[in-house]
């Protein structure tokens, strides 16, 4: 009796063919689960092998351009439908066409596209290189150096001025302000146009502007890996024995800009494609316009109804030439090296005929579709393509869409984009300032029951004529404000607590950040709402001054009155409110 024994070990054999078959696959790149680093430790930082700051947003290279244009130019059912259409017209057998009459129109087609691409590659390599270019300042062996952005490190130490964008995200070590306080502008990440505080560790603010200092410090930091979730962060320093959680607010996103403050210190933990601004941006991919999907599925019809008609030509042929047709090659015969013939003898002699009616029929169906080629119409991408650039000269020269305030004119950055706009049916929007300007003023309000804004009828009547009241005796007054109930700034004057009491929590009760960058008091708002409010407060004499993440300073009757700041009940998508 044989006893077959399996073994799940592979052969030498089999060994050898695995190895050669996935010699050449890349090595899958290792899931980076936490990310350690330490400040001011190049050499331990590059064995991480965490990415640099270099960026690329482009497509194509010189090399990859024409392969990979014309990979996603033929995505389209046209241009491919054209492809085979002219591979089988070099078969002499079954075209009578020249092959020019289809390589001229499918190349200018493809040249108009491939032109319109380069050109929109070529800006973003442009950007690219503005950006990687860019000179921020690191700090290194006591001094700061001046270093392009692509150059810059993870664990280097950067200095930020006032107006500077982030170039990484940071660990935010110290800054000109108390408690190492400064304050951020996000519209490049979220759209916000407010101010955002950020506040460093007291353990770290305390290294100041003292580059000895910053040049010598050392600490390990360990944290969440590169990720897109803006809003979180959660990571801990160990600095000595001394082990210090990070939070979302210790840190400088990229895309953000440093605003109300002189300067500040950061670490960079994540650079270029790692930073969470990239990670939410992904690649730049070929984008099919819904006209385009339109053109794709009548295309397709169009092609399944020529498919039909060579069909059904063919099949008729075929009966034909079976009937009859094979009676006439004696006067127009076939090529024998294609079909195959007969010799034939009859009451008049011997004749050649053909028997393969099939083989007829399918050659006959091809030179059908190379006669009825032009039902597919290529003529229409190109005018498509000249439609679409024209279109988004007309956006770029209409002067009705020039917004004189801010000296901005409407900018196409796609030619496909009045093929979108066109064909919008409905608009989601999270409210309704996204549509319109969303200017707020200050207009009526209630205290202690107790309307106050109501015009009289006399007053009414006036209309345009109506004169606002004069706050020229604050000197923190804003020209643009107009209110004209006299009655709520006599009440106000006249030390009326109700009103006192609705001003003061007017002035504090906000997430304002007030900009003192100018001479001008200018308050960064979180909403217009909020914006109003406060600078009605402030016309009628409850000025709020400034913040700090403990306290709220504000000015009542030229006398400054600070407050302890508890809480922020900020929204949340976890309050929803």
């Amino acid at each position: 009796m044989t006893t077959l024994v399996m073994s799940d070990e592979p052969s030498t054999v089999m060994k050898i063919f695995y190895r050669f078959c996935f010699c050449f696959r890349p090595k899958p790149k290792p899931v980076e689960e936490k990310r350690r680093l330490k400040v001011n430790d190049r050499t331990f930082n590059e064995k991480m092998k965490h990415a640099n700051n270099y960026i690329k947003t482009s497509k194509y290279s010189l090399i990859t351009f024409v392969p990979k244009n014309l990979f996603e130019q033929f995505r389209r059912l046209t241009n491919t439908y054209f492809l085979v259409l002219l591979v089988l017209q070099f078969i002499p057998q079954i075209s009578s066409l020249s092959p020019w009459t289809t390589i001229l129109p499918l190349v200018a087609v493809l040249l108009v596209t491939g032109v319109k691409d380069a050109v929109d590659d070529i800006n973003r390599h442009s950007s690219d290189n503005d950006v990687n270019n860019r000179i921020s300042k690191i700090v290194r062996n006591k001094k700061l150096e001046a270093e392009k952005w692509m150059n810059v490190k993870v664990g280097d130490i950067m200095r930020l001025e006032n107006n500077n964008f982030v170039a990484a995200d940071m660990l935010l070590l110290s800054s000109s302000e108390p408690n190492g306080l400064c304050y951020i502008e996000t519209t490049d990440l979220d759209g916000e146009t407010n101010l955002k505080a950020r506040q460093a560790l007291t353990e770290t603010a305390e290294l100041g502007d003292n580059l000895t200092s910053l040049t010598n410090f050392k600490a390990e930091v360990l944290c969440e890996p590169p990720n897109n979730r803006i809003s979180e962060f959660e990571g801990r320093i160990t600095i000595g024995s001394q082990t210090l959680p990070i939070e979302n607010d210790q840190v400088l996103l990229r895309g953000c800009r440093l605003r109300n403050t002189k300067w500040c210190y950061g670490m960079v933990i994540f650079a270029g494609r790692d930073t969470k601004l990239m990670m939410n941006s992904g690649k730049t991919i070929f984008k099919s316009t819904s006209l385009d999907a339109f053109l794709n599925r009548l295309i397709v019809g169009i092609v399944f109804f020529l498919i039909a008609l060579c069909t059904t030509a063919a099949v008729f042929c075929g009966f034909w030439e079976y009937s009859t047709g094979q009676h006439f090659t004696m006067y127009l015969p076939w090529d024998p090296t294609i079909i195959p013939v007969v010799t034939e003898t009859g009451d008049k002699g011997e004749r050649q005929i053909s028997r393969d009616a099939a083989l007829i029929s399918a050659l006959i169906f091809f030179s059908y579709l190379m006669l009825l080629n032009t039902l597919v119409p290529i003529s229409l991408y190109v005018s498509v393509e000249i439609i679409r650039v024209l279109h988004s000269w007309f956006i770029n020269w209409d002067v009705q869409m020039y917004y004189e305030e801010k000296d901005i004119v409407a900018r196409a950055r796609t030619t496909t984009l009045n093929d979108e706009l066109g064909q919008v049916q409905y608009i989601f929007s999270d409210k309704t300032g996204t549509l319109t300007q969303n200017i707020m003023t200050f207009n009526k309000c209630s205290i202690d029951g107790k309307v106050y804004g109501d015009l009289t009828e006399e007053q009414a009547a006036q209309g345009k004529d109506l004169k606002p009241l004069d706050f020229s005796e604050n000197k923190w007054s804003e020209p643009e404000f107009k209110f004209y109930d006299p009655q709520l700034l006599e009440d106000t004057k006249g030390s009326n607590e109700k009103v006192a009491e609705f001003w003061r929590l007017i002035a504090l009760c906000h997430t304002i950040m007030p900009d003192r960058s100018s001479k001008e008091l200018v308050y960064q708002a979180q909403s217009p709402d909020e914006g109003a409010l406060v600078a009605a407060a402030r016309n009628f004499g409850y000025v709020f001054k400034s913040r700090t993440p403990k306290s709220i300073t504000i000015e009542v009757d030229g006398k400054e009155e600070l407050y302890d700041l508890l809480c922020i009940l900020d929204f949340d998508n976890v309050r929803k409110r």
